[in-house]
């Protein structure tokens, strides 16, 4: 088992961060120590912690990633994945079609 500090180190995660995904039971610890509250995370855990990462890095929202946890199959991931490529392509036609708006509105001005 590795503490907390190791454990962050190991996949990117900050101590606070591990924390917070703690409190909101996205990657509970394996085992807190009741003296002194410290928190050990397996291997198991390194694999959802390195998903995370990614998930973070995919533009997932801490709801998405709740949701890809607890509420959908780890097995589903591909369909996830390719879910919010979906997603994320339509978010560049919409931000194409500010940015020709805003085009449209300063030639009005000139």
């Amino acid at each position: 088992m590795y503490r907390i500090g190791e454990f962050a180190e190991m996949t990117g995660l900050t101590k606070e961060t591990l924390r917070y995904y703690a409190q909101i039971e996205l990657l509970t610890p394996v085992f807190v120590e009741p003296r002194n509250k410290y928190s050990y995370y397996d291997n198991n855990s390194f694999l959802v912690a390195r998903l995370l990462v990614y998930l973070r890095r995919f533009d997932f929202s801490i709801q998405e990633m709740l949701m890809v946890v607890h509420d959908r199959s780890l097995d589903e991931l591909e369909e996830i994945l390719k879910e919010k490529k979906v997603a994320l392509r339509q978010q560049i036609v919409d931000t194409e079609a500010i940015i020709s708006e805003i085009d449209g509105f300063l030639e009005m001005e000139e």
